[in-house]
């Protein structure tokens, strides 16, 4: 019998082995032989991660996939897990390892924001996820966010190319484009990201607007002109280092 896909659970199964196969080749790194898979569905993307790694452990929440998907690949060193991945231990991982997975799209940031907080964090990353927010993380027009800026602070970006909408079964609204990310060090504290948080309560308003409150408007036009940033700046113009030279002037 046939399993149908849960719609409930954002499931969309990509059919096209060349970008599968690409997905794959992403999340390969030196010296891992172990890659997480997140939601396998049907394994498309499994049996090109199980001929690219050793060891393949598969965290799906679907009990009727998750039990069947081991029948597809008999003899193969592949672990499935009948579990949901944001209440998944990463820590009990063996590393190093690689993640990989076409994600639903609806939890793509718990996902990503679980993944880099985690103290065992991969070497590589490599997820298939909106187009929309793949490039609002890598902020492809130059305008970042609190989730580009959370990313980017604890990994390095890069985009991997558009996957159009019909590639999939059932076809989702929009296209999906896969990201990979490279975890690092966090590049400022993490205490930053409640003035950050602060900074972007109103996002398409000028960032002095939003700090009011947290010193008088005179005292951050002096702020402003110390570490170099117009007093017209809104808070999507601001990098990471941007953020730190203004946290200093702010306690």
């Amino acid at each position: 019998m046939a399993i149908k896909n849960n719609k409930s659970l954002g499931q969309h199964w990509l059919k096209n082995r060349f970008i599968l196969d690409d997905i794959a080749d992403a999340a390969v790194a030196e010296n891992v032989t172990h890659c997480l898979e997140i939601g396998p569905g049907l394994g498309t993307l499994t049996s090109s991660l199980l001929r690219r790694f050793d060891k393949v452990t598969a965290v799906e929440f679907d009990e009727n996939l998750a039990k069947n998907l081991p029948k597809s690949f008999p003899g193969k060193n592949l672990e499935v897990i009948n579990a949901d991945f944001l209440k998944f231990d990463l820590e009990t991982v063996a590393a190093p390892y690689s993640i990989a997975g076409n994600i639903p799209y609806y939890i793509t940031s718990p996902i990503i924001e679980k993944i880099l907080r985690a103290t065992n964090h991969p070497t590589k990353v490599v997820l298939l996820i909106q187009k929309e927010v793949a490039e609002r993380i890598a902020a492809v027009d130059g305008r970042q966010s609190v989730l580009s800026l959370f990313v980017q602070n604890r990994a390095d970006v890069e985009l991997g190319y558009v996957v159009k909408k019909d590639e999939f079964t059932p076809p989702p609204k929009v296209d999906s484009e896969f990201i990979v990310l490279t975890p690092k060090e966090p590049e400022i504290k993490e205490e930053i990201f409640n003035l950050i948080k602060r900074g972007f309560s109103s996002p398409r308003k000028k960032l002095i607007a939003n700090l009011a409150g947290t010193k008088s408007r005179e005292e951050l036009k002096t702020i402003f002109q110390k570490i170099n940033i117009s007093e017209d700046v809104r808070p999507a113009d601001l990098g990471l280092k941007d953020w730190e030279r203004l946290s200093e002037f702010m306690v």
